[in-house]
Formats: C-alpha cells, structure tokens, sequence
C-alpha cells in the first residue's frame, strides 16, 4: 500500500497546517492521486511574515561566508535527494531527462549565488568623490522582508531562481509558490534540514488570485518579487504596492536566469559620510 502524503506549509522552520483547514488534491498525468497540498490562506501569510521579520535582523547581520556556506549546503542537500525530486517532477508530467535538467539547474543556481555572497557587496559599492573634506562611500545592505511570487508552472529551477538572489544578500523570503506544486515543499524540507536559520525562508503552496494582493499591500513585506506574464495582475499588483511605497520587481513567468544585478534589486544603498584631514 502506498502512503499518500500531505504537503504542509513551511513557516518559521516548522511544518504547519493551513489554519483554514483547506487542502486539494494533487493529480498526475495520468489522473492518480499524488498528494493532498494545504492551500494557504491569509492568515497563514501574515504569520509566515512574522516569522520572516523575526528572522531578518540576524540573517543581515550574518557574515557573507556564512551566508554562502549556507546556501552551497542547500546544494549539497538537493544533489544528495535528487532522485527524489527527479520522481516528482515526472510524476507531474516532465519527461525524465527534462526533471534531470531541472534538478541540475537549480543545483548550479544555488552554488552561483554561493559564489556571488562575499563578492557582490565589493563590485555594487563604491568610494563616491566630494568637494569637501570626506571620506564618502556607498554599500548596499539588504531591504528586509521579501516576498515573492514565484513562477506558476512549478518547476524546482524557477523556485530557485526566484528564492537564491533574495536570501543571498541577507533578505528574508516569504514566497507563495503554485497550488499544485509539491517541489516546493519537499525543497523546504531540504531548507529545514541545512542550517538556513528559522523563518529566513517561508514557502506557502497557495493561489494567486486570493493571495497576491496580500503580499503587495501588507506593510511589513519590504519589496516584493513578481513574476507574471498577465499585465492585468501586474498592474494590479503594482497599484496596491504604491500605496505603500513597496519596490516591486516584475519578472516574466518562467525561471530567471543568473544575474548578480537579481541580488541588487532587493538592496538599499546606505551613503556614510567620514570627515577627514585637519
């Protein structure tokens, strides 16, 4: 007998049930039941931004070595229970070599921006010239909390490519992933499982039209990340974020390709001043 399993959220490290109670079921291509997957609600994307802004304050502070061992042990993880992932992905229709492809993909997204997190704040900063006696120099940190809706075709690469630029430069992520996508939450197992602190990454499994809305207006999620080809959802989406003067970064509807100018659009650049001389 095979157990079906049931796919929670991921919030504050932990494994939750939708406090609506709600849950649909997961179909194959062949119609066979995969799973049963909590569909989000509200609530629970209000509590997964506690527990990301809770998160944010120690994971800015951590060191960019430790922010980059971090993620390449993410990779390491993944690789190790790649067979998994691979059976999933087919289970959900994509042939073998094509899951293959994906699982490889996001593997080398995590390792780039391993690689990017003790460099980027060295090529975005700069010494500015003044004409005054100063020392003047600018550094980006990160914005915050960031939320992301991710790609709705359910691929593990686009999750990645989405999630890796944002925790890299020390954001805190909560990220509305599709429905049906059980990747996800198999993925926020491996997160729980290397050293990615509590609440620095929270995944919800829910739908667009009732959740997307939330995470343009709610005013403690500092920028949020799009990734939509429906220009009437974009710009609804934008309107409700300018009301509260909330960056929003609008991707197209598909996985993001590596580019360490991701890291910067969820960075605010901090200018010090420093007297010098007599």
């Amino acid at each position: 007998m095979t157990i079906k399993k049931t796919y929670k959220l991921f919030i504050g490290g932990k494994f939750p049930r939708t406090e609506s109670g709600r849950v649909i079921e997961v179909r194959g291509k062949d119609g066979a039941l995969l799973a049963n997957m909590s569909q989000a609600s509200r609530k629970d994307f209000r509590e997964a931004v506690v527990a990301a802004r809770k998160a944010s304050a120690g994971w800015a502070k951590a060191t960019a070595y430790l922010r980059g061992q971090i993620i390449y042990r993410i990779a390491e993880i993944l690789d190790g229970r790649g067979e998994q992932f691979v059976s999933e992905l087919v289970s959900h229709g994509l042939r073998e070599n094509k899951a293959r492809k994906d699982l490889a993909q996001a593997i080398d997204l995590l390792v780039y921006y391993a690689g990017w997190s003790d460099k980027y704040q060295a090529v975005f900063s700069s010494v500015n010239p003044v004409a005054s006696s100063h020392f003047n120099f600018s550094a980006p940190q990160p914005n915050g909390v960031v939320g992301i809706i991710a790609p709705g075709r359910g691929s593990l690469s686009e999750l990645v490519s989405t999630l890796a630029p944002v925790i890299v430069g020390g954001n805190c992520a909560v990220v509305l992933s599709p429905q049906d996508a059980t990747t996800a939450i198999s993925f926020s197992e491996v997160l729980a499982t290397s050293d990615v602190p509590a609440g620095v990454v929270n995944i919800l499994t829910g739908e667009r039209d009732e959740l997307g809305l939330e995470f343009a207006k709610h005013m403690d999620v500092n920028a949020l990340m799009l990734c939509s080809s429906d220009s009437d959802e974009t710009r609804a989406l934008e309107l409700e974020a300018a009301e509260n003067l909330k960056r929003v970064s609008v991707h197209p509807n598909k996985s993001l390709k590596e580019d360490p100018y991701l890291i910067t659009d969820f960075q605010e650049v901090k200018t010090t001043w420093h007297p010098v001389g007599v």
